[in-house]
């Protein structure tokens, strides 16, 4: 891979850790954060959040404070 390949790639990545405020769906669960796409080498360990427990569907990453937002039908909830 050339130097100019590994760039253009980096450059599709997501920054880890710059969105303060995340919406999230089913299809993103088991939820954890850092989400899939975001360049790691730069990032925090991967921690699972619970987020269909947490109340109003909204968690927080305690590594770097990120706000995940569940959007649709919840498990248990109407």
């Amino acid at each position: 891979m050339s130097v100019a390949d590994a760039t253009d790639r980096q450059e599709m990545l997501a920054v880890p850790n710059a969105s303060a405020e995340v919406e999230v769906t089913a299809e993103n669960l088991p939820l954890h954060c850092p989400m899939p796409g975001s360049s790691l080498w730069n990032s925090h360990p991967r921690v699972f959040l619970p987020i269909q427990e947490a109340p109003e569907g909204r968690i927080t990453c305690p590594y770097c404070g990120t706000l995940y937002i569940f959007k649709g039908p919840q498990a248990g909830r109407h």
